[in-house]
């Protein structure tokens, strides 16, 4: 198999793979891919109408194969791969579907990769005792500011690439590499948005300057996923704001919202778990012994 980088001449064809893959969790999105291919060092390869995706840093790595997982010959298929056969970020449906295969493999419950999926129609409505210091927090910027909410697009988008170098600097990032890979990842998703099939975001604007910013795009037709979220941390409530407004505003039509993993932070597993998830999307560690 020869693998090659990940280039945007191929998300057409990567999205058909994507439409068949049974169980599509946020990792496999294309803007995903796209604008965390050089921090992994993310290259794929094309073989038996399923992609196969192999992360390259700090070491040699599997994703989950991308296609329509029952068409394959499985035990064929992961014998001809370089080995050896470590894969990650495997969605709970495909270990189900190669333990039918009865590929030999020992598996691991990767709990800092679990998807958190959230209904739209709660995020938007925030009704319920559940959500009250939620609904508290969006009525405050809500009083308190004239805002207004924008369409992300290549010209508005420069407005996102202006707030997120300032929201770096805020950061005091200056040590902190995990923050420093996903500012590098959302440069050049802002930077390549006009090429990028399907994205989508918005912006709230206060006194004519972005305060904060969403980026998403659809897994399928019910799902959306939320890439990257932002914001100033002087306007109280704009985190609020901006993930309910997106939603109100552009999220209709779906019925969830995945927000990615917390990748075990406990911070961001509390603030995740503080907007109640519908349910979790599992992932695992699989290793295939041939």
């Amino acid at each position: 198999m020869n693998f090659a980088p990940i280039t945007l001449e191929g998300q057409q064809a990567y999205h058909a793979c994507l439409a068949q893959m049974p169980e599509k969790t946020s990792d496999y999105s294309f803007v995903n891919l796209w604008g965390w291919g050089p921090h992994y060092g993310l290259e794929w390869c094309w073989e038996s109408g399923i992609v196969f995706l192999r992360q390259t840093v700090p070491s040699p790595v599997y994703w989950a194969p991308v296609g329509a997982w029952d068409a394959v010959d499985w035990r064929r298929v992961l014998a001809a791969l370089p080995g050896p056969l470590h894969f990650v970020r495997v969605p709970e449906a495909l270990v189900g579907v190669w333990r039918g295969a009865g590929i030999p493999m020992t598996v691991a419950e990767a709990r800092e990769h679990w998807d958190y999926v959230y209904s739209v129609e709660e995020l938007v409505s925030l009704a319920g005792r559940r959500f009250h210091s939620k609904k508290n927090l969006l009525h405050q910027f809500v009083r308190d500011h004239a805002f207004q909410l924008v369409a992300l697009d290549e010209r508005t988008g420069e407005c996102a690439l202006a707030l997120q170098t300032d929201w770096f600097l805020w950061r005091d990032t200056e040590n902190d590499a995990t923050l420093a890979a996903e500012n590098h990842a959302i440069v050049r998703v802002l930077h390549d948005w006009s090429r990028l099939e399907g994205i989508m975001g918005a912006g709230i604007a206060v006194d004519g300057k972005m305060i904060a910013y969403t980026v998403a795009d659809p897994l399928d037709d019910t799902t959306l996923v939320i890439h990257f979220e932002k914001g100033c941390p002087q306007f109280r409530g704009v985190y609020q704001a901006i993930n309910q407004m997106f939603l109100e505003r552009f999220g209709q039509g779906f019925m969830w919202v995945n927000r990615e993993q917390d990748l075990g932070d406990e911070g961001l597993r509390r603030a995740k778990l503080s907007y109640h998830p519908a349910f979790f999307m599992k992932k695992y560690t699989v290793t295939v012994a041939l």
